[in-house]
């Protein structure tokens, strides 16, 4: 049949599902003859459905199912003084020396200024690294931003409304203050934006250059504990939100 999703070579489809832990062999069963399953965007039924998980896309109630064996994403808290490339000529330290650990070949998803820190993915993915960059998207990104000075707390607002640069204007999602000591405050800023040192940029706009500055969460993804240098898979249900923010 044209455009049977069917594989003879494959494995069950209802095998797959309890593999990837959405159910058990028999409540996946009743998930495919109730039409709850999706292979490669086409309701299957038919319980003697073979399928190859590697090169096909399934959705079980509009969530995708992902497997250990079909992708691979990761997060790193990329250090001060690291490129946001997979190799540098130049021989500074690049994202390659921190993902040795991981044989698929990966793409970064964005890139991070060599003096800003943070979060960044990488993933061996390439159609959701292209998704996630698109602005069509609009994934959200958080950053924290340490400034000098005593920022004021009308600057939110103005902030929301929108700020004006010479390649066009930002808008901000939110922002507040998160601490001041001594002569420095701590802001935290979101935003879509993914131009060139935009977040620096914006800030120097309004009067406070950066004197740090820390992503900390990417889309559903969070920094949280993750050391400086050191990188965690992405998994469970933040990878499937990863997923579904970019409709796949």
């Amino acid at each position: 049949m044209k455009n049977d999703p069917h594989v003879d070579s494959g494995i069950r489809l209802q095998k797959v599902i309890s593999q990837a832990g959405v159910a058990s062999r028999r409540h996946a069963e009743i998930l495919i003859t109730s039409g709850r399953v999706r292979v490669d965007d086409k309701v299957v039924r038919k319980l003697g459905t073979r399928v190859d998980p590697s090169r096909q896309v399934i959705h079980v109630d509009g969530e995708r199912l992902l497997l250990d064996t079909e992708s691979l994403t990761i997060a790193l808290n990329k250090p001060v003084g690291v490129v946001s490339t997979m190799d540098d000529p130049e021989g500074r330290s690049c994202l390659a020396d921190y993902t040795q650990d991981y044989n698929q070949r990966l793409f970064h998803v964005g890139r991070l200024d060599t003096d800003t820190a943070g979060l960044i993915l990488l993933t061996n993915d390439g159609e959701l690294a292209h998704r996630l960059m698109h602005p069509s998207f609009e994934i959200p990104k958080t950053y924290v931003a340490t400034v000098p000075g005593e920022v004021p707390r009308g600057l939110r607002k103005k902030m929301l409304r929108g700020i004006e640069l010479e390649d066009g204007p930002v808008q901000v999602q939110d922002f507040r203050i998160k601490d001041q000591y001594g002569d420095l405050t701590l802001v935290e800023l979101t935003l879509h934006e993914g131009r060139n040192r935009i977040v620096r940029r914006l800030l120097e706009s309004v009067g406070f250059p950066v004197v740090e500055l820390v992503r900390t969460q990417f889309g559903p993804v969070k920094i949280g504990r993750l050391h400086p240098g050191v990188t965690r898979k992405v998994d469970g249900a933040v990878l499937q939100e990863l997923y579904k923010a970019v409709n796949l």
